[in-house]
């Protein structure tokens, strides 16, 4: 895959092929007219009691059958993002995780590959009992703009002193004390986006050698951020998961019941590589 090949989707035609489609459990993927043209990630009434998703990316399974090793995923910065979308429910409504925007896969969520620690630059969005409580300052949850990359050097060299770490991490002052240069050390930087999910929104994420911008509707969000290093693969998707990540050494995941009829609509899809 060419990595300086830009990519500018309105959905008019349907589904390009060089996405890769993942349509599990209850999770499908639409290109309708309703909001027209738009592709749309859907989830009706998931369940508990099984894994739903409606994903496209571009770092899975090749047409050819191999797998693509993290290596080889197509996205280095400096790049441009721009995707304009809407979901069917508000930010307190939505159930399970959705978003878009970039990471290496670390947990085996479309295919076999070796876990590893995650880097990602995204948008991304967690409903209760979600709580990925990365950055001091804002909440585990919600719908959010975030950057990570727990595999710099300077991450990996904290590895050892981790189960202490966990430990005076449960006691409040050295939590604070403590935590933000565990954070700087991960790159972990967020930031909450405040507006009404039902509503149409352009969201822009600036992927730089050293740092990383985020915006909606042209507003900033997030500026400055630090940027994860590349190779990184594309991902937008809907799902019903949730995920319990905290520095005090809280680990939980598991799928929610999201009864009714969820989605995210998607009206155009651009990369830029360059900008």
């Amino acid at each position: 895959m060419n990595t300086l090949e830009r990519v500018d989707e309105d959905f008019a035609g349907g589904l390009a092929p060089r996405w890769r489609r993942h349509e599990v459990g209850v999770g499908r993927l639409e290109v309708d007219r309703i909001d027209g043209p738009v592709l749309r990630c859907t989830l009706t009434d998931a369940s508990a009691s099984q894994y739903s998703n409606a994903q496209i990316d571009d770092y899975s399974r090749q047409p050819n059958g191999r797998r693509l090793p993290r290596r080889r995923f197509p996205w280095r910065p400096p790049l441009q993002m721009t995707v304009r979308a809407r979901f069917s429910h508000s930010a307190d409504d939505l159930r399970g995780t959705a978003g878009f925007g970039f990471w290496n896969d670390p947990f085996m969520m479309t295919e076999w590959r070796a876990p590893t620690l995650p880097r990602a630059v995204w948008f991304f969005y967690a409903s209760p009992p979600s709580n990925m409580k990365l950055d001091l300052e804002t909440p585990g949850r919600g719908w959010k703009a975030a950057t990570v990359d727990a595999l710099r050097p300077a991450a990996l060299a904290l590895a050892p002193l981790a189960p202490l770490a966990v430990l005076l991490m449960n006691v409040p002052p050295f939590y604070r004390a403590l935590w933000p240069p565990i954070q700087r050390a991960l790159n972990v930087q967020e930031a909450l986006v405040g507006v009404e999910l039902t509503e149409w929104h352009t969201y822009i994420l600036t992927w730089g050698m050293t740092c990383v911008g985020f915006s909606v509707d042209g507003n900033p969000v997030l500026v400055d951020a630090p940027a994860p290093r590349g190779p990184l693969g594309f991902v937008l998707w809907m799902d019903n998961q949730y995920m319990v990540v905290t520095p005090q050494g809280r680990f939980r995941w598991g799928v929610l019941d999201a009864p009714g009829r969820q989605w995210m609509a998607v009206e155009r899809l651009e990369i830029k590589p360059g900008v």
